[in-house]
């Protein structure tokens, strides 16, 4: 598929810009867990299931939580995120073919820019033009509309010329009808409604990929 005509590059950041085998998002799902525990009194189990409720509903746990317990998402977001980012390596082939895309390269989470900064700087990934957090969304999550209304509005970009890199498949529907070029990085497996390898996640997946490193590697040689 071409995409000569990018000129925005989007990329999210768990599990995209980081190979999921090193297991960051697990230490934060046990960190949700325990922060749901806490200020809501439940137990474990039940605090999983309320977090995964949540996930599917709203988006994220946080979303979720904010919208059914008022809960402010500032505490929850450093403690969430307060974890061993030593698990992470750089990547300086990754990096060197990030920066030479032509255009604007930017990242958009659901998680916070500061946990984001963290990330980058223990891949090594400091190439990025724009980091777009949950609170630069209203904290609005991905996959709800807004959140890509607001990244859009704030960096300026064209929607027709712009590809977005995603773990989750759900993430990409709007981007897709958007007019968005579309590459589900990984197997589809994110979140607790995890589905099969090679699962058929329809039209709004336009390119998927396992190895970030390899596709963006293939696009430099055509």
């Amino acid at each position: 598929m071409d995409f000569r005509h990018i000129t925005t590059w989007i990329f999210d950041l768990d599990n995209t810009l980081y190979p999921p085998e090193a297991s960051l998002f697990s230490q934060i799902e046990k960190r949700m867990t325990a922060y749901v525990m806490r200020e809501l009194g439940l137990s474990e189990p039940e605090a999983n299931r309320l977090r995964s409720q949540y996930w599917r509903a709203h988006g994220t746990t946080l979303a979720g939580l904010m919208a059914e317990h008022g809960i402010d998402p500032l505490p929850y977001l450093r403690d969430v995120h307060d974890i061993d980012f030593s698990v992470l390596s750089p990547d300086p082939e990754l990096a060197a073919l990030i920066a030479a895309l032509p255009g604007r390269k930017i990242v958009h989470t659901n998680a916070d820019a500061a946990y984001a900064a963290q990330v980058l700087a223990h891949r090594g990934l400091a190439v990025f033009d724009a980091v777009y957090g949950v609170e630069e969304t209203g904290f609005h999550p991905k996959p709800d509309p807004r959140a890509y209304a607001a990244v859009r509005d704030a960096d300026g970009f064209d929607p027709a010329r712009a590809a977005m890199f995603e773990d989750d498949p759900r993430n990409l529907e709007i981007p897709h009808r958007l007019g968005m070029r579309t590459i589900l990085v990984g197997d589809g497996r994110d979140g607790p409604d995890a589905l099969a390898p090679d699962h058929d996640h329809g039209a709004h997946v336009q390119n998927r990929t396992r190895d970030l490193t390899a596709f963006l590697r293939n696009l430099a040689e055509t």
